[in-house]
């Protein structure tokens, strides 16, 4: 009978070894995974400070891009008052060119 429980408390012991290294693999593995999302945070984080800094630059040249669109209207409208037989020249000289432009 002793023979067979040497195989039994060999199995035993394997069956335990098994469960140790599969507990330690487990708690490697979650260690890993705890530490991918950590750095996919991190990562994530820095991504979107960027992405911050570029809205905020576009809004920026949004502005200036609007303020120099109404500076030049107010020039126009400016010019228009002070010359407007000449602008309504200018605008009928670039309506037939462009008119004879599209035409062929």
């Amino acid at each position: 009978m002793e023979e067979h429980q040497n195989p039994e408390e060999a199995a035993k012991s394997v069956q335990k070894h098994l469960e140790s290294a599969t507990g330690d693999l487990k708690e490697a593995a979650s260690a890993k995974i705890e530490n991918i999302r950590q750095a996919a945070g991190q990562k994530a984080d820095e991504l979107r400070g960027v992405a911050q800094g570029k809205v905020e630059e576009l809004r920026g040249a949004v502005q200036n891009a609007k303020s120099q669109a109404k500076s030049w209207q107010a020039e126009g409208e400016a010019y228009v008052r002070e010359n407007p037989s000449k602008a309504v020249l200018v605008a009928l000289g670039v309506g037939i060119l462009l008119g004879l432009l599209l035409r062929k």
